[in-house]
């Protein structure tokens, strides 16, 4: 049976790349949101999602880490991918003619110094691919779209600017999500566990919620707050800890964390292999 990723955005989207080289044979699903399309998945009609949830340059996309509390999914494992972003235009423009270019906020973003220099107002729009839509929309030679090289080929767009990202480094990096809670079997190998929590209104409560991963040697990779309820006096607490939950370290530390946390405010997003990143 073919495998259905699903993805925010359009045909080109850097999701929907991302999509094809972790799952080369699969139904790629486009959806217009970062909801919708976990939603899907969790509903059954789809097999896995692929969310970006940060970049090297732009930081973290911040809808996502508000989602993923609220879904009922698991992170079964994670992508980096390198971005490289085109200004893509209509045939027959120059990159001369162009004075204003759209494109996802976070693309937006990662080419600022190109478009100050070429003095090219930024657009937002809801997607990298979504618009080179409007690029073909407009039918206007000065306007123009920041997408990759699959989404001028799907369009038909030509490339004005090749790789105008700031940096040559610029890299985004996915989160695998299934309905399943599937963990992997624990190896040689490193593994991230995900989780949230909230903790008790105590002093010193997140230092000790936290201190057991300390003395037990987890190394936590990140860790993020939240406010909740829009309350400036509520926060919850995203973490990346480098264990496996079967890990006797793990457990300990556990045990510590929800002595401190309130009562059913803990909650494991995900066990999955950690990827190196160079």
């Amino acid at each position: 049976m073919t495998l259905k990723i699903t993805y925010q955005g359009v045909a080109g989207a850097y999701s929907h790349i991302a999509a094809q080289e972790v799952f080369p044979e699969a139904t790629y699903v486009p959806c217009e949101t970062f909801e919708i399309a976990m939603e899907k998945v969790q509903n059954g009609d789809a097999d896995y999602a692929m969310i970006p949830v940060e970049n090297s340059n732009a930081g973290r996309v911040s809808d996502v880490h508000f989602l993923l509390p609220k879904m009922n999914l698991y992170i079964i494992g994670e992508y980096y991918l390198r971005v490289e972003h085109q200004l893509l235009g209509l045939k027959g423009a120059k990159l001369e003619d162009i004075q204003l270019a759209s494109s996802h906020p976070q693309a937006l973003a990662q080419c600022s110094e190109f478009l100050k220099t070429h003095s090219i107002m930024p657009v937002a729009r809801i997607d990298t691919a979504k618009s080179c839509e409007d690029v073909l929309m407009w039918k206007d030679l000065s306007k123009a779209a920041i997408a990759s090289k699959l989404a001028a080929k799907i369009y038909g767009l030509d490339i004005l600017a090749s790789n105008i990202e700031n940096a040559h480094n610029n890299t985004t990096r996915f989160l695998i999500l299934s309905r399943e809670h599937l963990v992997p079997a624990k190896d040689k190998d490193v593994f991230v566990t995900s989780f949230i929590f909230k903790v008790k209104s105590i002093p010193a409560a997140l230092y000790k919620a936290l201190g057991g991963f300390a003395t037990n040697g987890i190394n936590i990779n990140k860790l993020e707050s939240y406010l909740l309820d829009g309350k400036f006096v509520s926060a919850q607490f995203y973490v990346e800890a480098e264990c496996h939950p079967e890990s006797k370290a793990f457990k300990n530390a556990f045990d510590e964390l929800q002595f401190f946390s309130e009562a059913n405010s803990i909650k494991i997003l995900g066990t999955y292999k950690k990827v190196r990143v160079i």
